[in-house]
C-alpha cells in the first residue's frame, strides 16, 4: 500500500528546486507570494497541516500554536535559527522541532569578513564618494582607515560560523580571541592559534574588532548591553552577523553617534526589518539587508535540508536536526 503523503504548508517562497522537490515527495501548499504570512493565516496553516515549514520571520510561539490542529506534528524550520519557535510548548504539544544548521557558516563567516573590510577600511563611503561624483583625485590623508592586520578580534560565540570567521581574520593577519560558554576543543584553538577569555567584559575591552556570532536565545539577550559596550574601546569596531537583539542597538547608536566607538558593520537587527534611524545617518556604520547566508549553494541546502527532516520524521525515524529544549 502506498505511503500517504504529509501535507505540508510553506509559509514563504523558497528556491525552485526546493519547491519542486517538495511537491514531488509531499501534498504540500507553497506561498503564492513572498510576503510573510499574517497571525490569522499562519493559524488557518497550523490548524490544517501535518508539517509546517516556517522561517525566521514567522513567530511561532506558544498563542499561535494555542491553535494547532492534532494533525500537527512537525516544524521544519526553513534556517538555523530558531529564535522564533517557542520549542518549549511545541513539544509540549508534541510537536518536533527541526531546523537547517551547518550549511550557512562558511556563507555567513563571509560577510562578516566583509563588514570587517567594509568598516576599518571605509569601503563604502569611498564608494558614495564616486556615485555622488565628488571624487577629486589621491590625497595622502584623505580616506584613511584602519589596517586589520594585527588587530585583535575579539569573537563572541565560537561555533561553526564564529570557527569559519576566526580562518578567514587569521589569513589577514589578526590575532584571534574568543569568548564561548565553554572553551573549544585545543586543536581547534591551536589550529586558530586562539585566544580563549573566561569574562566577556575583559575580552571587550581589550579588543579592535568584536564580531557577534553566537544565536539569540534568552540568555544572549541585550547581551552586549548598554554598558558592555562602553567597555568596549573608542577606536573599536563592532560586527553583527548573528542577530539584531543580542545588541541593545538603541544604545549602540546613541555611543556611534557620539564618536565613542570607531564603527559598526551590520547585517541584523534588534527589530527586524526596521532600523533606527540614527545608524541609517552614520558614515561609521555599514548596514546590509540580513543577506549573510543568501548564496544559491547555501540555500539549496537548507531546503535539502528542511526534505531531509520531513522524509526521516514520515518513515518513523529521528529527524537529524532535531531541537530539544535543553539545547537552547
Amino acid at each position: 500500500m502506498p505511503q500517504i503523503k504529509p501535507k505540508v504548508i510553506v509559509t514563504r517562497r523558497l528556491p525552485e528546486p526546493v519547491e519542486t522537490r517538495m511537491s514531488e515527495l509531499f501534498t504540500v501548499t507553497l506561498a503564492p507570494t513572498d510576503i510573510p504570512m499574517t497571525f490569522d493565516g499562519l493559524a488557518e496553516a497550523v490548524t490544517n497541516c501535518d508539517v509546517l515549514v516556517p522561517t525566521v520571520t514567522d513567530k511561532i510561539d506558544k498563542r499561535l500554536l494555542s491553535h494547532a490542529g492534532e494533525n500537527l506534528k512537525l516544524i521544519a524550520q526553513f534556517g538555523a535559527g530558531i529564535d522564533n519557535i517557542d520549542v518549549e510548548y511545541a513539544n509540549s504539544r508534541g510537536i518536533i522541532v527541526t531546523n537547517t544548521p551547518g550549511v550557512l557558516a562558511e556563507d555567513t563567516a563571509d560577510v562578516a569578513m566583509a563588514l570587517i573590510l567594509a568598516t576599518t577600511r571605509r569601503l563604502i563611503e569611498g564608494a558614495k564618494i564616486i556615485e555622488n561624483d565628488e571624487f577629486n583625485g589621491w590625497s595622502p590623508t584623505w580616506m584613511m582607515g584602519s589596517r586589520v592586520g594585527g588587530k585583535r578580534l575579539g569573537i563572541v560565540g565560537m561555533g561553526r560560523i564564529g570557527q569559519a570567521v576566526a580562518r578567514r581574520a587569521r589569513a589577514f593577519g589578526m590575532q584571534i580571541h574568543y569568548h564561548n560558554r565553554k572553551k573549544t576543543s585545543p586543536q581547534i584553538e591551536a589550529e586558530l592559534e586562539a585566544t580563549y577569555w573566561e569574562s566577556l567584559d575583559q575580552m571587550l575591552s581589550r579588543m579592535d574588532i568584536i564580531s557577534l556570532n553566537c544565536p539569540h536565545t534568552p540568555a544572549t539577550y541585550h547581551l552586549l548591553s548598554a554598558r558592555r559596550l562602553q567597555l568596549m574601546k573608542p577606536s573599536a569596531y563592532l560586527i553583527n552577523t548573528s542577530r539584531g537583539e543580542v545588541v541593545d542597538e538603541q544604545a549602540l547608536a546613541k555611543m556611534l553617534e557620539k564618536g565613542q566607538l570607531a564603527g559598526a558593520g551590520l547585517d541584523v537587527y534588534e527589530h527586524e526589518p526596521a532600523i533606527n534611524p540614527k545608524l541609517k545617518k552614520l558614515s561609521n556604520v555599514v548596514l546590509l539587508p540580513h543577506m549573510g547566508s543568501s548564496t544559491f549553494e547555501g540555500r539549496s541546502q537548507m531546503g535539502d535540508k528542511v526534505i531531509i527532516n520531513i522524509k526521516t520524521f514520515v518513515d518513523g525515524h529521528t529527524p537529524p536536526d532535531i531541537i530539544l529544549p535543553d539545547m537552547l
